[in-house]
């Protein structure tokens, strides 16, 4: 029981912004079998500023150093030769005070189309008290989980690339506290592999402005199931399909507007019912099975299919390079979590420094997120003389005014 009771603030932990499990600690969500939950969901949650200040979007925005956790197939466009970035942000500091979110990014330019990169993302979950059956203290605990990846991506066309991340990860929950034998430690660790693409298409002249139309896939975290501490209580991981669009319009030297467009998909398996009505997971299914069933099988058909997609759209406005202001809004199905929020954000960019930072306004009232920043520093130590995001000069596309 003891042990429930720490993995679902774990959970809660992880959840708040991401769409594993949300509407089951959310008042304002349905209650019922529709809900997909899945084990370490911190992988999902959006680390870094600049994509969350656009209602979490971000697979088809512009590269730059905290790419990695977007896209990182877009680090082959990137216009700098090696850079680093670096986020943090304070967790739920209405409920647990020391709780909080890191990420470290880097990559490096080994050829005109190819970079390699890597990140560490960690997630503390403060400091928990530990009790026994009867409520008495028995020492304290610190959970937390963390995760390490490996990029390689490459340009294989003056507008495509591909990249493909590696990750090792590791969740460390509270000890299970047992009367009658020893402790055992609640431990997950497992590796899982992201592939994802980038295509990007500049000087395409709309209405006389110069504009430029990418679109992005990633799909996430793509590895097996993982236990605890029971072998036969497998968890699915957060296996993920993100897509999206961005277009951008340099209205003038100084002036320039994004906007983005996001729909994420888990790949797990929608939980059925069985004969009495109540939720069944099935974690049996192989991993290309799981894959396929989260495409296909649902109670409720194709119509439930579609309400499990997040969607995200955000706007990012620059001046001169210099300074940006953000905003966006995430949407959830009712049934699938009931998320919905807006952000608000800037930018200031100045050499080769970077600064990006958010604020969440959900629309839930005495929300646990409420009032939560989110800040990333960018360092673009050389710019490259082989510009990733500009392709060779080719003609323009014009599409004429109305």
């Amino acid at each position: 029981m003891l042990f429930k009771k720490i993995r679902f603030a774990a959970v809660l932990a992880g959840v708040l912004v991401s769409p594993c499990a949300f509407a089951q600690i959310n008042p304002g969500g349905q209650q019922g079998t529709q809900i997909i939950t899945t084990s370490v969901p911190f992988l999902l949650v959006s680390p870094e500023a600049r994509g969350a200040g656009m209602g979490d979007v971000g697979v088809a925005t512009s590269p730059d150093g905290a790419s990695a956790h977007w896209n990182p197939s877009k680090y082959a466009f990137i216009d700098s030769d090696f850079g680093a970035s670096l986020s943090y942000s304070p967790w739920l500091r209405n409920i647990i005070p020391d709780m909080s979110l890191s990420f470290v990014s880097g990559y490096y330019r080994l050829r005109k189309q190819d970079v390699v990169a890597a990140s560490i993302r960690y997630f503390s979950l403060g400091q928990l008290q530990l009790t026994n059956a009867t409520g008495g203290s028995i020492g304290t605990s610190d959970p937390r989980e963390f995760a390490f990846d490996v990029t390689y991506s490459r340009q294989l066309s003056k507008r495509f690339s591909m990249g493909v991340t590696a990750r090792l990860f590791q969740s460390n929950l509270a000890p299970v506290i047992s009367p009658t034998g020893p402790n055992v430690q609640s431990v997950a660790t497992s590796a899982a592999v992201d592939i994802s693409m980038y295509y990007s298409k500049p000087n395409i002249m709309v209405g006389g402005l110069n504009t430029r139309f990418s679109w992005g896939v990633n799909i996430s975290n793509i590895g097996p199931k993982v236990t605890y501490v029971a072998r036969n209580n497998q968890d699915y991981i957060p296996s993920n399909l993100r897509l999206g669009t961005s277009w951008t319009a340099d209205f003038d030297e100084y002036n320039k507007l994004t906007i983005a467009i996001d729909a994420n998909k888990l790949l797990v398996p929608t939980p059925l019912r069985d004969g009495n009505g109540q939720p069944k997971q099935d974690t049996e299914k192989s991993l290309l099975g799981a894959i396929g069933s989260s495409l296909t099988e649902a109670p409720d058909g194709f119509g439930e299919k579609l309400r499990e997609l997040q969607v995200s759209a955000g706007v990012e406005y620059w001046y001169n390079n210099l300074l940006a202001i953000r905003a966006g809004y995430f949407y959830e199905d009712a049934s699938k979590g009931n998320r919905k929020y807006f952000t608000l954000g800037g930018g200031l960019r100045y050499q080769t420094f970077g600064l990006d930072f958010v604020y969440m306004l959900p629309q839930a009232q005495n929300h646990p997120l409420a009032d939560t920043f989110r800040f990333t520093l960018l360092f673009d130590f050389k710019k490259s003389k082989n510009k990733g995001t500009t392709p060779v000069e080719e003609p323009e596309m014009t599409i004429p005014a109305n």
